[in-house]
């Protein structure tokens, strides 16, 4: 056997040659094997419902058939806390809120507690638990008065984005006017975390709105369980004793938290604008829940 040579490369992985005699072996290193990494699978993202403009279409005439037999005007809009959908229907409707501004009402009265940073007194809360639950009006003519009455609630309304509700003047509190779309604007402040209302005031008031007495509890909880709200109804002189039949509130129905505002004037009864209230809150109800499952 000759004598062996051993020649290395300039790098680790460069070739040894074994030389013996005039036979040259030529040795190459086990290949490192070579890891690919495979991409992750691209994540789906999740869909956003959306409301179609066919889907609004078809509500949009599905109402008019309905209010179209019916003596009086109807405005619903609706918000879907849990999909972000929207909807509205007689928007330009503007009427009297009649009972449903005690939420108002109270909502101000928390506001000025909060800004003197104070706590509503056992007198204030026995007046707005007989305010909302069982509607008493005496005791909403005692809060009324004690916000300030029309300057009160405007003030309280510029902080909570209220826009197009007008405070009765005087002590006519009921006289308040009023659109769908600001009653929204409304429960929003009722359940947002950016909210003027401090989330303990928005609790209360919340809490008290879910107690309201059996016999008040229809209107916007036709589209669903567990709401909170407040009604308001009142036989207008102006329009010959028609009436004027409001509903507002929070709603859940299965996974969906709704904010549901309704006014309706010039109903032949009040059990005819009960009706017409609870019908369209069902039907808008319907169409949201069936957009959400389609999407």
């Amino acid at each position: 056997m000759g004598r062996a040579a051993l020649l290395a490369g300039a790098t680790l992985a460069a070739t040894a040659i074994l030389v013996a005699g005039s036979t040259a072996f030529v040795y190459e290193p086990p290949a490192v094997p070579t890891m690919t990494a495979t991409p992750p699978a691209p994540r789906r993202q999740p869909t956003t419902p959306t409301f179609t403009r066919s889907q609004r279409d078809d509500l949009t005439r599905a109402l008019r058939r309905y209010l179209g037999g019916r003596a009086g005007d109807l405005a619903i809009s609706v918000r879907d806390l849990s999909t972000g959908l929207s909807y509205s229907y007689g928007g330009g409707l503007r009427t009297a809120t009649a009972s449903i501004v005690k939420v108002d009402i109270v909502m101000a009265l928390l506001l000025q507690a909060q800004h003197e940073g104070r706590a509503l007194t056992s007198t204030e809360k026995a007046l707005a638990e007989r305010a909302i639950e069982v509607s008493d009006n005496d005791a909403a003519s005692a809060l009324w008065h004690a916000i300030g009455g029309a300057d009160g609630l405007a003030s309280a309304n510029g902080k909570l984005g209220l826009r197009d509700t007008e405070p009765g003047t005087g002590g006519s509190w009921g006289s308040t006017t009023t659109s769908a779309a600001d009653q929204i604007r409304l429960l929003t402040a009722l359940t947002s975390a950016d909210s003027p209302l401090a989330s303990a005031n928005r609790r209360y008031l919340r809490r008290l709105m879910g107690d309201v007495t059996q016999e008040q509890a229809w209107g916007v909880s036709a589209a669903g369980t567990g709401a909170e709200l407040k009604n308001g109804w009142l036989p207008r002189e102006r329009h010959g004793g028609a009436w004027t039949v409001n509903s507002i509130g929070i709603v859940r129905a299965g996974s969906r938290t709704y904010l549901l505002a309704v006014l309706s004037e010039r109903g032949a009864t009040l059990r005819d604008g009960v009706e017409a209230v609870e019908h369209a809150c069902k039907t808008v109800a319907t169409a949201l829940a069936r957009a959400s499952i389609e999407t």
